[in-house]
């Protein structure tokens, strides 16, 4: 029993290399992308197998980024319990992990997928992996925004693998989730301003300040409001998508402003919650209507 328990929680400590939480939204977006990708219900193979081969390669590209900042999630007190931050497991260990499942990812992207899908996922990993963990997080405090890209290609990695194209509509879905990113992130970072400040990133609220960065978030909203009209724009969407995306947008928007003009701790908390629910429902939006048009 005692060797069993010790074994679970060598897993769940590996688990939590791949940061499962954030995992699951990327694989949920890709998800509905292969949904978008097709009229009629995708092939489940393709869906299983995709799914797989993402959440395998994104988990190994945010165990690489626990590995670049052991240093900086010990200053800090939301990432100070991860198993790397505590040692537990060593550099070595981590490395040989995040090499094996992500070669098993794009083993199973590359012969049961398609390969596109399996380069368009592998340098997705280095973009974050290597390009944004390494060289831009610490370098400027629009790291988030440049370095956004990576974590925003999720529904084109699904339609890729349906399809085994890239289409506009697919990238449309990609913006959005690039100019999603910024007033999700910078919530977290105002609300964890101190945590940020300790830890050395130059994050915008430490480097610029609390109000310039609710001002950016602000306007970053305006901007994905506008954004996420374009589908229903360009008749990739009807109006069970558009009417969703008002509504979603309208909340959004009263948020950020409260957070520009009014701003507490337990806002920003609560606006970065949201965040999340808010993509999660826009995509539900979107897959329902495809189905359903209205």
């Amino acid at each position: 029993m005692t060797t069993l328990l010790a074994q679970s929680g060598r897993i769940s400590q590996y688990m939590a290399l791949t940061k499962p939480r954030v995992t699951q939204l990327a694989v949920f977006c890709a998800v509905i992308g292969m949904f978008l990708a097709s009229p009629e219900l995708p092939d489940w193979h393709l869906v299983v197998a995709g799914a797989v081969g993402i959440w395998l390669l994104a988990g190994a590209a945010f165990a690489i980024n626990c590995l670049v900042e052991i240093e900086i999630d010990a200053r800090m007190t939301r990432t100070a319990r991860r198993p790397s931050a505590q040692g537990e497991i060593s550099v070595s260990q981590i490395l040989i992990f995040s090499a094996l499942i992500g070669g098993a990812g794009m083993w199973v992207l590359y012969f049961l997928v398609n390969p596109l899908t399996m380069w368009l996922t592998f340098a997705t990993f280095i973009g974050y992996a290597v390009i944004y963990t390494i060289v831009l997080k610490p370098a400027t405090p629009q790291n988030i925004v440049i370095g956004g890209l990576s974590g925003a290609m999720p529904p084109a990695l699904g339609w890729a693998a349906v399809a085994n194209d890239v289409p506009m509509q697919a990238w449309l879905l990609v913006l959005i989730i690039f100019v999603w990113t910024p007033p999700h992130f910078w919530a977290l970072a105002l609300y964890r301003r101190d945590e940020y400040a300790k830890s050395g990133l130059p994050m915008l609220p430490v480097t610029h300040g609390m109000k310039f960065t609710g001002l950016h978030i602000w306007l970053y909203t305006i901007v994905l409001v506008a954004t996420t009209t374009l589908p229903f724009s360009v008749r990739m969407s009807g109006l069970i998508y558009l009417v969703s995306a008002l509504i979603l947008g309208g909340i959004f928007l009263c948020y950020s402003w409260q957070i520009y003009r009014h701003y507490s701790d337990q806002l920003a908390r609560k606006t970065f919650k949201f965040s999340i629910i808010y993509l999660s429902l826009l995509f539900a939006a979107l897959l329902v209507d495809h189905y359903l048009p209205f």
